[in-house]
């Protein structure tokens, strides 16, 4: 048979064979496991406290594994699936269960996130993920749309695999509510509007993705029957278009304000330093650029960085060139500029001031040799010289080793001292010299000359 077949109908057989569901779904028992899905109660209620807090945890101290393990352990998605299957069997008392008990998760997660972020004594010097959650684009709108198919066909698969746990991770129902319930208990109302938003487009297209795919794969409907036709057609395509048209000026705005992110740090490498100018900041809105120069530039100058600029795509009514104008940044800037450099200077002086301590005391103890050899000669005749030297003295007791500073006295004589001279010698130089670490050691002059 396969050989009657033209090339064409042999691409459309092999592609049928290789996506044909037919064999692996059973539709009545996916229908089964969305409708247990739904509830509320008892410990799934618990788990969902568990999750928010855990979710506000990691987006608390900005940890990505602890929001990834909050998000596969949360029962969310029950409802959202239970709302888009009832839809498409029209059974309204489905819609009705599915959405009280999605109304409720919504609401204790968000009171949970709210106590939780109230409470806590940690504060975010930077919310990475916190901000991640408050601007969504269409980029969110293809990820739960994709990801809601992907978990309604592994509902309706008969042996079920791990596909939820990563549509779970894929479409972050979790975080956006933990967002909101920061911003409530923080005011800031652009976090909770922001995450509102987010979530919301997670919820609806994966709850229209549960829809389409569900009819796809032509599931029972049941008796009740909830009004579609026309009416309902008009009233879902207004609110995916209220959904969408916002995350697709949001994704159109980054993806620009990306693009000229890159130029203008195109066109900073080549032009940092220019003349006697340099860059010291830029600033980015959109597909608008400022760009903060340091020093002096002529009318020619900027003239020339404009047409550099636009070598990167970077027209005149796009790049703006500002010489000079120091605004709250760069006076943020400088001040720390200031602040660092004055703490240099301070830590100098006070090495300075130390210094001049040192030789001040250095210059106090000065050994005044000559007249100390003068007095010790005229005390003692035999003596011809001496010299003095710092040093430490080292002791060792067992495993201990103990060091004292001292001053050695070389006493040079034609003769040799007698002990009691050289007692005599160190406690005089010790109350010359006022230090009681001399130690003071005799060598004859005409000893040295015959070695």
């Amino acid at each position: 048979m396969g050989d009657n077949l033209s090339f064409w109908d042999k691409i459309k057989f092999n592609w049928h064979s290789v996506t044909s569901m037919d064999d692996e779904l059973d539709t009545v028992a996916a229908a089964a496991k969305i409708r247990n899905g739904i509830n509320v109660r008892g410990t799934n209620v618990w788990i969902l406290v568990c999750s928010i807090v855990i979710a506000s945890v990691g987006l608390n101290v900005n940890s990505i594994p602890v929001i990834i393990g909050a998000m596969l352990i949360s029962p969310l998605m029950g409802p959202i699936f239970g709302m888009g299957l009832s839809l498409c069997i029209n059974d309204q008392k489905l819609l009705l269960g599915a959405l009280k008990n999605f109304l409720v998760m919504v609401s204790v997660s968000l009171l949970a996130a709210f106590l939780y972020f109230l409470l806590t004594p940690l504060k975010m010097a930077n919310p990475t993920e916190l901000l991640a959650r408050t601007s969504p684009t269409i980029y969110d709108v293809f990820i739960a749309l994709f990801g809601g198919v992907a978990g309604t066909l592994e509902l309706c698969r008969k042996e079920r695999g791990t596909v939820l746990s990563g549509v779970a991770i894929a479409t972050a129902l979790m975080p956006p509510l933990c967002t909101a319930g920061f911003g409530l208990a923080s005011g800031n109302m652009h976090y909770f509007f922001g995450a509102l938003y987010l979530f919301l487009i997670n919820t609806v297209f994966i709850l229209m993705a549960t829809y389409f795919t569900t009819r796809y794969l032509k599931f029972d409907k049941v008796a009740e029957n909830i009004p579609q036709g026309n009416h309902f057609r008009t009233i879902s395509s207004l609110i995916l278009l209220a959904i969408i048209i916002p995350s697709v000026i949001s994704a159109v705005t980054m993806i620009r304000t990306n693009n000229t992110e890159r130029e203008v740090r195109a066109f900073i490498e080549e032009n940092k330093i220019f003349g006697d100018a340099y860059i010291y900041d830029y600033s980015i809105k959109g597909n608008n650029a400022v760009i903060y120069f340091a020093g002096e530039l002529s009318e020619g100058d900027i003239e020339y960085l404009h047409k550099a600029a636009e070598r990167h795509g970077l027209d005149s009514n796009e790049l703006q060139i500002k010489v000079n104008s120091f605004g709250t940044k760069a006076d943020e800037l400088l001040k720390g500029v200031y602040e660092r450099a004055e703490e240099a200077i301070a830590a100098k002086d006070a090495r300075i001031r130390e210094l001049e301590e040192q030789l001040a005391a250095s210059q106090a103890r000065t050994i005044p040799y000559g007249q100390i050899a003068k007095e010790l000669r005229y005390k003692y005749p035999a003596v011809s010289g001496m010299s003095l030297s710092q040093g430490s003295a080292i002791r060792i007791t067992g495993d201990s080793i103990a060091t004292a500073p001292v001053t050695n006295a070389l006493i040079l004589s034609t003769e040799a001292l007698s002990a009691e001279q050289l007692a005599e010698i160190t406690s005089w130089l010790k109350l010359r010299l006022e230090d009681d670490a001399i130690v003071a050691n005799n060598i004859v002059e005409n000893i040295i000359e015959s070695e």
